[in-house]
This record gives C-alpha cells, sequence and structure tokens, in this order.
C-alpha cells in the first residue's frame, strides 16, 4: 500500500499542481465523472416511459411506430427530453413476448403500446400499467375489453373490425376477378373462442358461391407447407388475415403470389406499396396516430377503463397496376374507380 507523504511539497511540484494545464484538466475530469452520475441519476427523474411492444421486426412496423413518434411531438413531447420510449420487438417469435414483456415492467413504464392479441401477454404481467392497443382485430371477442364503450381494466385502444373487412375483401376479389372460383385464405389462428375468423371467411365465401382454402400458420414454419399445398390443390387467388405474424412474413407472402401470378388482397395498404396487387383495409397510420392521443390522455391523469375503444375512421381500397401488369390480369374499371389510390 502506497503512504501518504506528509513532507512539504517541493517548489517544482507546487508549480506542477499549480499550472494552469493541469488545473483545466482536473476541473474537466471532475465535471465529466461527478456531472455524469448526477445527470444520470437525475435525468429519468419524473419523465414518462412508454414502452412499445411488438410481435414483428421493428422494419415491419416502422411508419405506423413513426406516426406514432411524430403525433407525440405534435403533443409537445420530445423523445429522450420529456418522454422516454422503450421498444421491444420479437421478431416474428412469439416465445420471446413473455420476456419481452416482464422487461418493460422491470422498467416501471407508465404506459404500454401494442397491437391485437400481443396485448394479452402485457396484460398477464401487469394488471395495473395502462395498456393502448393501436389495432386490435376483435377486443371483445378476443377478451381485451369488455365492451367497446368500457374497456373496464386497464386496458383500452383501437379496433380494426377485422371481421366485416374479410368479407369486404372477398367481395373486392370477386368483382375484380369474377372467374376466381377458388381462394386461399392465409390466417393466424390465435383467439379465445374457436376460430372465428376462418368461420366467417367461410359464410362469406359460399355467399359468393365461392371455394375457400385455409392456410393456417402458426408460426414462421409453417409458410413453405402451407404456400406448398395452396399450389398442389389449384388455389386461384390469395386473401390475408390482418396478424402479425402474417404481416412480418410480407416479403414471403408477396413472393409466393408473384410466382404463382395470383391476384391477391392484403390486410394493409404496406403489402401493395411493397408489389402487392390490391389491399383494402383502415388507415393503419391513421390509428397509430390516435394511439398516441390515448398515451396523451392517460399521462394526464384518464384511465383506460374510462377510455372508449374507437373504430377506424378510414377504410382505403388501395391497388398496384404495375403489380397487376406483371402477373398478368386486368382491374376492371369499375374497381379501379373505386380506389383511393392507385400506383401506376
Amino acid at each position: 500500500m502506497t503512504a501518504f507523504s506528509s513532507k512539504p511539497l517541493s517548489d517544482n511540484r507546487k508549480s506542477a499542481i499549480q499550472n494552469p494545464k493541469w488545473v483545466g484538466l482536473f476541473a474537466m475530469v471532475l465535471t465529466l465523472v461527478f456531472g455524469g452520475v448526477v445527470a444520470q441519476a437525475q435525468q429519468p427523474a419524473g419523465i414518462p416511459r412508454i414502452g412499445i411492444l411488438l410481435a414483428p421486426s421493428a422494419s415491419s412496423y416502422s411508419a405506423w411506430v413513426e406516426a406514432f413518434r411524430q403525433r407525440l411531438r405534435e403533443l409537445g413531447y420530445v423523445e429522450g427530453k420529456n418522454i422516454l420510449i422503450e421498444y421491444r420487438y420479437a421478431e416474428g417469435k412469439y416465445e420471446r413476448l413473455p420476456d419481452l414483456a416482464a422487461e418493460l415492467v422491470r422498467l416501471k413504464v407508465d404506459v404500454i403500446v401494442t397491437t391485437g392479441a400481443v396485448v394479452l401477454f402485457a396484460k398477464k404481467v401487469s394488471g395495473t400499467i395502462p395498456i393502448v392497443f393501436a389495432a386490435a382485430v376483435d377486443p371483445v371477442g378476443g377478451g381485451l375489453v369488455s365492451s367497446l364503450a368500457r374497456p373496464g381494466g386497464n386496458i383500452t385502444g383501437l379496433s380494426v373490425m377485422a371481421r366485416d373487412l374479410n368479407g369486404k375483401r372477398l367481395e373486392l376479389l370477386k368483382e375484380a376477378f369474377p372467374k376466381v372460383a377458388r381462394v386461399a385464405f392465409l390466417w393466424e389462428p390465435f383467439h379465445l373462442s374457436g376460430n372465428p375468423a376462418l368461420t366467417e371467411m367461410e359464410a362469406a365465401a359460399k355467399a359468393l358461391g365461392l371455394k375457400l382454402q385455409s392456410l393456417p400458420v402458426r408460426s414462421l414454419d409453417d409458410f413453405d407447407g402451407a404456400f406448398a399445398r395452396a399450389e398442389r390443390e389449384g388455389a386461384q387467388a390469395l386473401i390475408t388475415d390482418p396478424r402479425p405474424l402474417i404481416t412480418n412474413q410480407q416479403r414471403q407472402v408477396l413472393d409466393f403470389a408473384a410466382k404463382n401470378r395470383l391476384p391477391a388482397i392484403y390486410h394493409t395498404s404496406e403489402f401493395v406499396e411493397a408489389g402487392g396487387l390490391m389491399s383494402y383495409a383502415p388507415n393503419y397510420m391513421d390509428l397509430w396516430r390516435r394511439a398516441a392521443t390515448y398515451v396523451d390522455k392517460i399521462l394526464k391523469g384518464a384511465k383506460p377503463a374510462d377510455l372508449a375503444v374507437e373504430q377506424p375512421k378510414k377504410f382505403e381500397l388501395i391497388i398496384n397496376l404495375k403489380t397487376a401488369k406483371q402477373i398478368g390480369v386486368l382491374i376492371p374499371q369499375k374497381v379501379l374507380a373505386r380506389a383511393d389510390r392507385v400506383i401506376r
């Protein structure tokens, strides 16, 4: 051990310590060490923390999350200054969601923002942290809320009314391609009570005189088999269900439809912008912006139980004529006339 000397400092040592260069350096070190510690201790204090929990990859929802952040900025929140956001993505692996949800709880986030069935994972780890879903297929039937008007508990958000929309998509597909007789339905079984998505699609197909081919996918490993079965059984068109697993595999789904020249209608406009043929869906950018408004209200004291679940305000039919040309199909003029946007 080194002992401290009690001898007086020599003139040389005194001059070295008193040298402005060394004094300045010493002051800088003190500022970095102690100032950094103070800043680290003070920064999170009193700053609301939001947790974003999603099943797909970050790239799949990047535009929607950015719409959410933009709306927060409009409401006066500056990320890193008066609000903190923790991002957790499961990369399409549902088994990761419980741990990711638990991480957000340990971080003591003030609100968790998510979509659809992923809410259930957040709900399991906390019954008190407010949860806002930006888009849920069937929040009442899925057990997320007690009712749309009075959600109850700690969960609220925005519904996408997918049950009605799947039937509408099938109707548009039939109108655009009247000769199609067999439609493959790519969907993800994830419901507390039966398989309502499939049941309703079968009913809609029967009413339109179509044969529905069920292609359920429960994991990433199921897609190749589902596509092989669609080819083997002669699918003539494709429709997709709005579930995170399918959204996360956008490129794989689009490549399958292009390879087999299948006219397809998708559950988000992002599929069409990436090369898909048609989509009919709520405006998800709008839904995510409105989710930020829910967060704002909750941070200002509102309770999720008192915030009614809202329905979509905007629905859009988008058609990609470039893709129509590539797969060799013609979109009737009457269908084009109804489109909100046409990609040429």
